[in-house]
């Protein structure tokens, strides 16, 4: 079985997203450390498969297509899959729409063979990812910046959600990678 990454950027107050938005931007954060895209872009060339909610699927579907950041080849090749009861339809190349029960899609999924699947969020998508105990692996970029308000990575667990530091790396731009799994 394949596992499923949740892969996301987090303040150090534990928000993924300002009231209103989506993901990380208007952070007042530097670029991205070189290192750290190094590393996730040798994670994201492993994986087989990307996973989202719609607002992030949007987003990245109007950002990728035409751009020129080597993040952008394999987010536009790898196959996709966006969680929404909305969307009519997914016309970004190798996507597709997933309407069904999130916990029964995602162990579907898992069960097909390929590399990992990595979560992207937002915030809603991640936290009912968290919630079921679907994810397998977190990857949590700690950024230096506090928001002091804005949407949580864990929201309404229905229990603590223990995990297992597995990897854990700093940056010089002040990021910190945090790998979790969930403990035994």
């Amino acid at each position: 079985m394949r596992k499923l990454v949740l892969q996301m950027g987090m303040s150090l107050d534990g928000l993924v997203a300002r009231p209103g938005r989506h993901g990380a931007g208007g952070w007042g954060l530097p670029s991205e450390d070189p290192a750290l895209k190094q590393r996730k872009l040798e994670w994201l060339r492993g994986a087989g498969l990307h996973l989202m909610g719609r607002n992030t699927y949007e987003e990245m579907a109007e950002a990728w297509p035409v751009s020129d950041d080597p993040y952008a080849a394999p987010m536009n090749d790898i196959p996709k899959v966006v969680f929404s009861k909305t969307l009519e339809r997914a016309d970004w190349a190798e996507s597709r729409v997933a309407r069904g029960d999130l916990a029964t899609e995602i162990s579907e999924l898992k069960r097909e063979s390929g590399g990992d699947m990595i979560a992207w969020g937002g915030a809603a998508f991640a936290q009912s990812l968290a919630r079921l105990g679907l994810v397998d692996e977190y990857r949590l970029v700690l950024q230096p910046v506090a928001l002091g308000h804005g949407l949580p990575l864990f929201k309404d667990l229905t229990a603590p959600l223990r995990l297992e530091l597995v990897d854990a790396q700093t940056y010089d731009s002040g990021a910190a990678l945090h790998v979790y799994h969930p403990a035994a």
